[in-house]
């Protein structure tokens, strides 16, 4: 469902332009607004949320699948944890549909799928691992790095039950927007995914903007 917002990009509190193959990992606070700004268009945006004061609470695809009966994303969503807790709403949203199920890249994905000389390119699941290895105050792990959302990526679900990767959806300008029911933090990878059309095989930036 598309539902633009009324919030300006001038009087967000936080912003940050993320380069692709980069992460992002940040509080948000109870009540703030997030969004996740597509700055080119095509780009996935592979997401993970914990509870800020206990990060073994976490977003859980088969609780938001269960509850709304919906495997694809849009305003209206409540994200909730494995607890079956609501950790946000996705309150705004011009892409329309976002995926829950097609996973993150990781170097033995990119070797399986792909060919054994692509297992060195760089994956979200690496970015991830920077991220909490750089990051010692979540007191976080490996074994933290769950399944995952995919924002304005594209996973239609064919007639016997698969999954395939298509071009995206999204285009330049287009976002989406989380307000927080917890202390909540964000753990974005910026996709650098080139070996299949997830990010047009062109990985670009995007923005994380926060509002009060």
């Amino acid at each position: 469902m598309i539902k633009e917002s009324n919030l300006q990009p001038e009087q967000a509190v936080y912003r940050e332009v993320v380069p692709a193959g980069d992460y992002f990992m940040q509080v948000v606070k109870t009540g703030q607004t997030v969004r996740i700004l597509d700055l080119e268009g095509n780009q996935a945006v592979d997401t993970l949320f914990y509870n800020a004061q206990d990060p073994s609470e976490r977003y859980s695809a088969m609780d938001t699948i269960r509850e709304q009966g919906n495997v694809y994303l849009s305003a209206g969503t409540q994200l909730r944890s494995n607890d079956n807790n609501i950790m946000l709403e996705i309150v705004a949203d011009t892409c329309g549909r976002h995926d829950t199920l097609g996973g993150a890249c990781a170097t033995e994905s990119n070797t399986v799928r792909y060919a054994l000389e692509k297992k060195c390119m760089h994956a979200c699941r690496d970015s991830w691992m920077l991220a909490i290895a750089e990051h010692a105050e979540f007191g976080m792990s490996k074994r933290d790095i769950t399944h995952n959302i995919n924002f304005f990526m594209n996973v239609p679900i064919t007639e016997t039950g698969g999954l395939t990767f298509e071009d995206g959806i999204s285009a330049p300008g287009k976002y989406v927007e989380m307000r927080a029911a917890m202390d909540v933090i964000v753990l974005i990878s910026n996709c650098p995914q080139l070996n299949n059309p997830c990010n047009g095989y062109n990985p670009t930036p995007i923005e994380v903007l926060i509002w009060d």
